[in-house]
């Protein structure tokens, strides 16, 4: 049949010719190569380079941008507790002032309830002094 003769890792097929064997390479750092094929594969390599440096570019930039993000939201929650922490202190200052002045305040709701009382009465002695002078009346007509 068809025999294969190697030689300097390069096979011999009957039916394909010359291939490269798979144990050894061709390939030398100082071996002159096609001129075009270099200049292709070092823009593929200088492309590929700015491609990844571009990426990772735009990944850093992302991560800065979180970051101020967090130091924003970190200054807003700052003065957000300050000014919580200052609304608390004038609550419990208003319920202290409201503490105090509940005294005064039951006093005018008394007050309050003692004018109503004696509004009342004073209706009603208004309502008694016409009917009696309404009775005197009629007594001085007879």
């Amino acid at each position: 049949m068809a025999e294969e003769v190697e030689s300097d890792g390069v096979t011999d097929s009957p039916k394909k010719g010359p291939t490269l064997s798979t144990s050894t390479s061709s390939f030398e750092a100082l071996d002159p190569h096609d001129p075009n094929l270099s200049q292709l594969a070092t823009t593929m390599f200088t492309k590929t380079a700015d491609y990844l440096y571009g990426e990772l570019t735009a990944t850093q930039e992302e991560y800065k941008l979180l970051e101020n993000m967090n130091r924003a939201t970190i200054t807003k929650y700052s003065d957000m507790k300050h000014i919580a922490t200052n609304i608390a202190k004038s609550i419990g200052e208003l319920n202290e002032k409201y503490t105090s002045l509940q005294p005064y305040l039951d006093q005018i709701d008394q007050i309050e309830d003692s004018i109503a009382k004696l509004e009342q009465a004073a209706y009603k002695l208004d309502a008694y002094s016409k009917r009696l002078e309404a009775k005197f009346k009629n007594l001085e007509k007879r």
